[in-house]
C-alpha cells in the first residue's frame, strides 16, 4: 500500500496553512472520483489523510487545495476572482508500496510544490 501525506506552509504569513480544506481525487480516464476531504491541522498537515490513502494503488491522483478561502478566512482581502482559487496538483503514484509526500508552499499569488521525504 503507498503512503500519501501533505503538508502546507503559507509562505505570506510564515506559518502553517491551519484550516486550510484539501480534496483527494483518483483520476481515471479524465474523471476525477473525490476519494477523501480534510482540514489541516495546527501543523497544517492531514493526519487522517494517511489512513484514507491507505488503499491508494498505482495510478493518477489528484490533491486540491481551497487557498483563496483559506486566505479569505485569514482576513487577506482578494479579488474576484482571486489570482489562485483552488490549486490543483496531480502526481502519480508508480510503486504500490511507495512513500508519497506532497507539499505546498503557498501566498495568495503564487506556490510550489515537489515529492518531498
Amino acid at each position: 500500500m503507498a503512503t500519501l501525506t501533505t503538508h502546507v506552509l503559507d509562505t505570506m504569513n510564515g506559518c502553517a496553512a491551519a484550516g486550510m480544506t484539501v480534496a483527494l481525487y483518483r483520476i481515471d480516464a479524465g474523471s476525477a472520483t473525490l476519494l477523501h476531504q480534510t482540514v489541516l491541522n495546527a501543523d497544517g498537515r492531514t493526519p487522517d489523510l494517511a489512513q484514507a490513502a491507505a488503499a491508494l494503488t498505482v495510478g493518477r491522483y489528484r490533491l486540491v487545495f481551497q487557498v483563496a478561502a483559506y486566505f479569505r478566512a485569514r482576513g487577506v482581502a482578494l479579488p474576484e476572482p482571486p489570482f489562485l482559487d483552488e490549486v490543483p496538483v496531480d502526481f502519480g503514484i508508480g510503486e504500490a508500496s511507495g512513500r508519497y509526500h506532497v507539499p505546498l508552499l503557498t501566498s495568495p499569488w503564487a506556490y510550489s510544490t515537489y515529492r518531498g521525504s
